[in-house]
């Protein structure tokens, strides 16, 4: 297994820099960070915000994920997981064959309320059942459409391609969440359906967010508010505010700069939420009020605002019904505030209690090994329990 010294984000941003030929002043000369920060991140001092990767990313023309490290291949195999990821990208890539005479697909109602059920088994967190039995519910749905094409089948089957780029997204494939994305998109015209194609701009959005690409992912939502412009049902009104709740983690992360834009998208979307009351069922976007008040912590989070976003996290309730998924970001989140404001045992509790409600999205969360790896440096004595969750993650 890997050292801590040589398998984290610092340790791959300076062997990068220097297959580049920078010195770490060259490479901070184009960041918006100062030098004394790259060093620190490059030695492990400092956990490397995501903010701070992505702009890295962009500095020295890679992808995010060549400094993540992600997939994380070694533990995707201890958990079995890995062996998944083929079946799902064959049965995406059957799209345009028309229908497989090989394959018996149930009935259509049964075949929408699988499609449903795959989206709540995500959210659920439960990854390795999602990606088992996605591939089979991809081809039967793909068989399904072409051999009697119903604006219904077209729906649930852009349904299940979001699902694919889900479970991608969470295990750190991202090149196939693109390819999920495309299908959805090819699905989603079909079936004529303009909220899902603004879903899939909202996640198109978050791609180029995680990558850096901050302008993109605005017109992106700009583009999926076009889309629905014209529409008021409760179902386009939530995503609406799904969208405007994009905008403001985009515009924060950006930087402080933006917080004027930051909280006319979060007060946008609480009109929405107003509106819709708890909109979790629409389109498994989990809006709603509760939504609404966890961005605007996850805003401060990418303003580095920690203070804020600590303040905002302990004064948050959060509804036994809130997806397990959506928990596990708001721990996760509120870890990394722990840390920057000095509460590391506090950090700790936190992703303690994400790997407990969440274990598989926890461990292939890039947050969570930034943060493991903060308190590991800061830590003159490892606990045992930090001990472990460093050994659980692959450090």
């Amino acid at each position: 297994m890997p050292s801590h010294d040589d398998d984290h984000t610092g340790a791959r941003i300076k062997t990068q820099r220097k297959l580049a030929r920078l010195t770490q002043r060259e490479l901070a000369a184009r960041l918006p960070y100062s030098y004394s920060l790259l060093n620190q991140v490059e030695c492990g001092a400092r956990a490397a915000t995501p903010d701070f990767v992505a702009s890295v990313a962009r500095a020295l023309s890679i992808d995010v994920t060549v400094l993540t490290g992600q997939p994380y291949v070694t533990e995707l195999q201890q958990d079995r997981l890995a062996a998944l990821v083929r079946p799902i990208r064959e049965a995406m890539d059957s799209y345009d064959l028309g229908a497989d005479p090989a394959v018996r697909p149930r009935p259509t109602a049964q075949l929408v309320a699988a499609a449903g059920q795959m989206c709540a088994t995500v959210r659920a967190t439960k990854l390795r059942k999602a990606a088992s039995e996605l591939p089979s519910l991809i081809l039967e749905l793909t068989t399904a459409a072409w051999a009697a094409p119903t604006t219904e089948l077209w729906q649930a089957l852009a349904s299940t391609y979001r699902t694919a780029h889900d479970i991608s997204v969470k295990l750190g494939y991202y090149d196939l969440s693109g390819v999920a994305l495309d299908r959805m998109a090819w699905a989603s015209e079909r079936a004529s359906d303009a909220c899902l194609a603004a879903v899939r701009q909202y996640m198109r959005a978050l791609v180029y967010f995680r990558e850096g690409e901050y302008t993109i992912g605005q017109r992106l939502i700009c583009a999926g508010h076009k889309v629905i412009e014209d529409m008021e049902t409760r179902e386009s009104i939530a995503v609406a505010g799904q969208l405007h709740l994009g905008a403001s983690v985009i515009a924060a992360r950006a930087g402080a700069h933006n917080q004027p834009t930051v909280d006319d998208h979060l007060e946008q979307a609480g009109t929405c939420a107003d509106r819709t009351g708890d909109a979790s069922e629409v389109h498994w976007l989990s809006f709603g009020p509760t939504n609404v008040s966890l961005h605007r912590m996850s805003a401060s989070v990418e303003m580095r605002l920690y203070d804020d976003a600590l303040r905002l996290a302990r004064a948050l309730r959060l509804p036994a019904s809130l997806a397990t998924s959506r928990r596990a970001h708001y721990l996760i989140d509120r870890a990394r505030s722990e840390l920057e404001t000095g509460h590391a045992s506090q950090a700790l509790v936190s992703l303690v209690a994400a790997r407990k409600a969440a274990p598989e999205q926890t461990r292939y969360h890039p947050g969570t090994r930034e943060t493991i790896s903060g308190l590991v440096h800061l830590g003159r004595r490892t606990p045992d329990s930090l001990g472990n969750m460093a050994a659980w993650i692959g450090m």
